[in-house]
């Protein structure tokens, strides 16, 4: 699962950086400098990728990648709200609609990723 998610998030930063136009018509208008914000959401993309494939960074990657996907959700529903038309991705709600539904499921992958939590693998001790 580790790598999977690694490389979903050095992908997608490698996009962020190298062909923003989509990343960039999803940005919410309340954001100042989205240029900016596209770029370096990219970078924290590529860095917990790399960071969750480290022992010694595994855990803050963990966390940034969680706080991540809860800091660009904005922009999902942003998205999907406004049906912004992006290359490549449909406009519809069997789109958007798993997408915003799960992203809860990210922000746990991220944390179970990054050894953060092992819920619900955990055992169950009793006392």
């Amino acid at each position: 699962m580790r790598l999977i998610m690694s490389a979903f998030y050095l992908l997608a930063g490698i996009f962020h950086i190298v062909a923003p136009r989509g990343f960039l018509l999803i940005v919410p208008p309340y954001v100042p400098w989205p240029e900016a914000v596209v770029f370096a959401t990219g970078v924290c993309e590529i860095l917990g990728a790399l960071g969750l494939m480290t022992v010694r960074f595994r855990r803050a990657a963990g966390i940034g990648l969680a706080a991540y996907a809860v800091c660009v959700f904005p922009a999902n529903i942003h998205h999907a709200l406004h049906m912004i038309p992006v290359e490549g991705l449909p406009l519809s709600w069997w789109y958007h609609g798993p997408r915003l539904v799960l992203q809860p499921v990210v922000v746990w992958w991220a944390l179970f990723c990054g050894e953060v939590t092992d819920w619900p693998w955990r055992s169950v001790s009793h006392p």
